[in-house]
Parts: C-alpha cells; structure tokens; sequence
C-alpha cells in the first residue's frame, strides 16, 4: 500500500475511527433549524446552509471561549426526549455515512435539564437514540459501534454526579468519563474526587488537556488525576523544544513511552487558536516521532468537517500516506474504551480488511 495514490473517494471508503467527537457540536444544520422553531428558540438564521456557515465563522475566532459559546443554539434544542432521540439517531447514521466503524460521543448530561428531564433520563434517551442509529446502519450494511462518555463541565460542581451516572451505565452503552469546558482556570484536579471514584470503579477516563493551557494541566491529567488519555494535548510540543530532533522532556517521555493516546483534532485546533495551520500542525511531528496519535473532528457542526475531510486536510496539506490514516486508526481503535476483544476484532476484522478492500482497486503511484 506504500505506493498508493490516495483520491477523495478513496478515503471516503476507507474505514475511521473517531474518539473525540461531542454530540452537541455534530448536529445537522436542519435538524437544528426543525428542533429550534419547535421549542421556539430563535437562530441566527433559519437556512441551514446559511446556518452552517455562520457556525464555521463563529468557531474561527481563535478563542476556545467563544468557540464553546457557539453551542447555545445546539443545546437550546436537546432539552426534551424528542431533541435528544433525534440527535442521537442522527449522530450514529452521519457517522455510518462517512465511514466511521468505531466512535466515541461524548456530552455533558448537566447541560441538557432545562426540559424538566433528570440526569439519567437524559442519559437514557440518548443511548435510546445511538442505539436506534446503530440498529439502522447496520441494516444498511454500514455498522458502526458507537460508545458514550459522559462529560462533566470542569467550570461546575456536578462532575462527581456525572462521574456516578458513568459508573451506574457502564453496562448500558457508557464506556467511559471526560472533563469539558474551558481549560484555563479551570484545572483538572479541581475534580480529583470524580477521578478517585472513577479508578475505584474501573471505569476509564480522559481529560481534555494540553489545548488553551498548556503542559501543567497535562501533568496535571496524566499523573494527579490518572487519565487514560488526553483529549487535544497539542501543547505536548512545549516539552519538546526541537521537533525535528525529537529530543522529549520527561513529561513528553512519558506520554509516548506509555502510548498514551493524544485525541487530536487539527481543524478544531485552528479554529481555537492551538494550531496555526495543517501543514503545522503537530498532529504529524508527533505521529513521526512514534506518539500514539489519533485523529478526530471534536465537533462536526462546528468545525464544518467529517473524519474524511480531516483525513484529506492531512494529506493534501501535510503529505499524510494510507499507512498514516491507517496508523491513526489503529491506534485509535487500539485505544478506545472497550474491552480488548473487541478493539481485536475491530482492527483484524473489519479495519486491517476494509483498508485492503478499498485500496484494492485503486491506482498505483
């Protein structure tokens, strides 16, 4: 496969992985103007192309503040059963459609009460609606394992409840736990408790980390608060002064000698300021010196991409080959929480073959 020209089609069909991906940031843009006149919540426009350029605009402040306040409209429509059911649904099939074999959605259930519905309904409806969207794509012979994080917003004080509601799901489509919101003043061990109970209770975690600030609140993730992974953690270059020399600091040492895996989402990296361009972008820097990488879209909507238009950015921009895209996907598969069984299967059965199966008929370079 060393050889092979990769075209858009190609990567359309090949098969993805995505870990870092929230719920509330993939909506359709006429999903979100259906839902909004519904509840009567008012938009910025009532075109959802209008609708989805105005998001993608908003987002490219390079300010992750401002970038996350872009989420009032989403939320505004995932107060009630109807929104949350649809929206799951909808998640699991735009994924099915772009190729994604494997993915993690990740929300805030906290977020999502205004509609008079408890923290476990919320929970509730939305695995009701992923498992709608699983059942769906499978009979269209495009299945798709979809697992849940639950978030906690690190700005507010309902981590610990959130963290009870993962451990109390974790048979019922849960597969793990995160932080989210805005990182600067907000560090990770401001909710060492959740953590504490989370690592009694066997259920793993990540932590976003390593985007608006930089390698404290890596440490502070990795080695106070005990994360699996890291989700952004494109500030992991400050501990390496010279990239092209690959000499680590201690803590980069760390996180690429124990392949912990980085969830690194390049256009959401842009957009928030933590990245300057694609062809910059640490993402391959990283990959080359043998980091445990992985490629993700953080939020759809938002962001105005899918995993084969990052995958595309990459080697357009930075002259990523199918063994890259292959290596990211494996690693993401290898990294995703799910028992081991099953991340085998995925790569030996479905990932591995399906990159085979597409290639297969592809020119040769």
């Amino acid at each position: 496969m060393s050889s092979t020209r990769i075209d858009a089609e190609v990567i359309r069909r090949l098969p993805k992985a995505v870990l870092h991906d929230h719920l509330d940031g993939g909506l359709r843009p006429a999903t979100v103007v259906e839902l909004a006149e519904t509840v009567g919540h008012t938009l910025p426009t009532t075109d959802p192309d209008e609708l989805a350029a105005w998001y993608y605009e908003a987002a490219n402040s390079g300010d992750l503040v401002r970038y996350i306040a872009t989420f009032e409209h989403t939320l505004a429509v995932m107060q009630s059963r109807e929104g949350l059911l649809r929206t799951a649904e909808e998640y699991v099939l735009d994924l099915a459609a772009d190729g994604v074999v494997y993915g993690e959605v990740r929300y805030a259930p906290e977020l999502m009460l205004k509609g008079g519905l408890t923290l476990a309904e919320v929970v509730e409806t939305v695995q009701e609606g992923l498992a709608a969207g699983m059942a769906r794509a499978k009979a269209a012979g495009t299945p798709v394992r979809v697992g849940t994080l639950l978030c906690g917003m690190r700005m507010f004080d309902r981590t610990r409840e959130t963290a009870d509601l993962a451990v109390a799901f974790r048979d019922a489509g849960v597969v793990g736990f995160d932080i989210a919101g805005a990182e600067d003043g907000f560090p990770p061990a401001d909710h060492l408790d959740a953590f504490e109970h989370l690592r009694r209770e066997n259920v793993p975690f990540t932590i976003h980390a390593g985007e608006a600030h930089g390698l404290p609140s890596i440490h502070q993730a990795l080695q106070v608060c005990g994360a699996q992974r890291i989700g952004h953690g494109v500030r992991i270059t400050d501990d390496i002064p010279d990239l092209a020399a690959g000499k680590l600091g201690r803590l980069a040492g760390w996180v690429r000698d124990r392949r912990i895996a980085l969830e690194m989402c390049p256009t959401s990296n842009l957009q928030t300021g933590a990245a300057t361009s694609i062809a910059e972008h640490p993402i391959t820097a990283l990959k080359d010196l043998g980091f445990r990488v992985t490629l993700n879209t953080d939020n759809r909507l938002v962001s105005g991409t899918t995993m084969t238009r990052e995958m595309s950015l990459l080697v357009e921009q930075a002259g990523w080959t199918v063994e890259d895209l292959r290596t990211v996907t494996v690693n993401a598969v290898k990294s995703a929480f799910v028992p081991f069984d099953e991340r085998r299967a995925l790569i030996e059965d479905v990932v591995l073959p399906g990159y085979e199966a597409a290639l297969r008929t592809s020119p040769r370079a």
